[in-house]
């Protein structure tokens, strides 16, 4: 396939053109490669682990969801040197997508993981200036057995911040690091709000709040998407896909 053609596809398909996100986030092709792709890989992270072992699968483009640039330097220095001379040398072709991936209604990592948890998504949740990113649902567990349920899915250990109710009726979830939503979650009457980490401030803001708060990792609740999306390219193009699982573990 085209590579450029296969680039506009995702830039029109993940509404990549004029959706915000942080400021160095750089959606989009990031690292030009082979005009041709007949193998693509897909990661959570642009790290030097991940670039290397696309290099040694011999793949032509790697989509990522967390790609490179997040500094805004413009020295070429430091890992940032070995990333990029490692994809140039290798052939390889370097594609992110942030927060377009987040908010996807079809391949986003909130709406694979709320379908994943076998929920099905009621109305957005969660916005970056003034674009909705999650979604919450409509649920009924005991606390416990929820938290029993998110790690289950996405196979890792989930820690509870138990700042709401013990009957769970509404969830909001938004991967990554949202925790800055629990203030949010409990204005729209949410009980309960699952994202992948929080800081410090956030027990005491679930607390106050009156919100349980789930964090259930940033990398686990963040694989969703860029599988869900190599699926999706491989069955609309017929391209080889494969995705590079190397766990933070945070």
């Amino acid at each position: 396939m085209n590579t450029e053609s296969l680039v506009q596809y995702l830039d029109e398909y993940l509404s990549i053109k004029g959706f915000p996100d942080y400021a160095h986030a750089q959606n989009g092709l990031q690292v030009e490669g082979p005009t041709e792709v007949r193998r693509a890989a897909v990661a959570v992270d642009g790290s030097e682990a991940v670039i290397q072992e696309a290099v040694s699968r011999g793949v032509d483009i790697l989509i990522v969801h967390h790609g490179l640039f997040w500094d805004g330097q413009a020295k070429v220095v430091g890992p940032r040197f070995r990333k990029l001379r490692a994809l140039i040398e290798g052939k390889v072709a370097l594609y992110s997508a942030h927060l377009p991936l987040d908010a996807h209604s079809e391949v986003g990592n909130c709406a694979v993981l709320c379908r994943a948890l076998g929920w099905s998504p009621k109305e957005r949740f969660g916005s970056h200036q003034d674009h909705d990113i999650g979604w919450w649902c409509e649920v009924e567990y005991e606390r416990d057995a929820l938290v029993d349920h998110v790690g289950k899915v996405v196979g890792g250990p989930v820690r509870l911040i138990a700042g709401g109710a013990e009957h769970v009726y509404r969830v909001g979830l938004v991967t990554g690091a949202a925790a800055n939503l629990i203030p949010e979650a409990s204005r729209q009457g949410l009980d309960t709000l699952i994202t992948g980490e929080g800081p410090h401030h956030t027990y005491h803001d679930a607390m106050e709040y009156g919100v349980n708060a789930l964090y259930a990792g940033h990398y686990a609740t963040e694989t969703w998407g860029v599988r869900a999306l190599g699926s999706h390219l491989e069955e609309r193009f017929d391209l080889q896909q494969e995705f590079i699982d190397i766990p933070t573990g945070l």
